[in-house]
């Protein structure tokens, strides 16, 4: 409804120029100051976590091992992060992201300390992060289809909850050793914990603050009434220009920065009316 709100680069296309530019800055790195460098200072690993490096957990997020492990991860990033982000808001799919990594991160870590002799070496990649938008996406809606290319070139269709299924599977036996490759398994698990948990344990919260909300409403409606307050102008009665800056510029504002998805029914109907008064204009 207003133009403004359509401005500026979406979260997804600032993360995807964001690794590409900082794979250009990894090559010139490795260039410069070896493969050492990125290793011990920007990968994450056990013994950086034990040396002070918590910065580990973000930096390695935006790094990664060869072209087509970039070129993966971006093919991922371009199919679900504009759902994830139409989801969530921009703030929300940034977070989740970030948190997706990190836990990730500390997932693989921690297989790295249990299992000293089969897990080590830096980890680098932002799968972490993608898994968790991925699996979020499932959560969300799980009968939705994913479309995959099977060998590049079979195309394969699952629906999401069967999709993350798979996946879930895969990472599970990568962590038991059962794949013998260079896949931190155990940081796509733990990104897709994750993301699942942060579908569910929103929708937790969402329902207690419901809870709350009408317990609250109920003890308001049952206290005695001390103060008489001016009842709210109704929409027909405010102008155009008074009633977009009081009632739909807080919810432009709540669209951009939790999704659609977090509208209430009456937040809905009050965007309804004021298409219906900008029809008239």
């Amino acid at each position: 409804m207003r133009e403004e709100q359509r401005r500026g680069w979406s979260v997804t296309a600032i993360l995807f120029v964001t690794l590409i530019v900082c794979f250009i800055v990894q090559h010139i790195i490795e260039a410069t100051r070896g493969y050492g460098f990125i290793d011990s200072y920007l990968a994450l690993s056990l013994d950086g976590l034990k040396q002070g490096r918590v910065y580990q957990l973000i930096t390695f997020q935006f790094i990664h091992g060869g072209f087509w492990h970039l070129a993966g991860n971006l093919l991922a990033l371009y199919f679900f992060g504009p759902q994830t982000e139409e989801m969530f808001g921009r703030r929300g799919m940034l977070g989740l992201y970030l948190a997706s990594g990190t836990i990730g991160g500390l997932f693989q870590v921690g297989l790295a300390a249990l299992f000293p002799f089969r897990f080590f070496g830096g980890v680098v990649g932002a799968s972490a992060g993608l898994f968790g938008l991925i699996a979020a996406f499932a959560a969300r809606s799980p009968n939705d289809p994913i479309t995959l290319l099977l060998f590049f070139i079979l195309p394969v269709t699952f629906p999401a909850k069967v999709f993350i299924l798979i996946e879930a599977v895969f990472s599970l036996a990568g962590m038991f050793g059962l794949f013998h490759d260079n896949v931190a398994y155990a940081a796509h698990f733990g990104g897709m914990l994750t993301g699942i948990f942060f579908v569910r344990g929103s929708s937790w919260f969402a329902n207690l603050n419901i809870r709350r909300t009408l317990t609250r409403r109920r003890e308001r409606e049952t206290a005695p009434r001390r103060v008489w307050r001016r009842p709210r102008r109704r929409a027909e009665e405010m102008g155009s220009s008074e009633f977009i800056s009081r009632e739909v510029d807080p919810i432009l504002e709540k669209i951009s920065a939790h999704g659609i998805h977090s509208l209430t029914e009456q937040e809905r109907q009050i965007l309804e009316a004021a298409r219906n008064k900008m029809a008239k204009r």
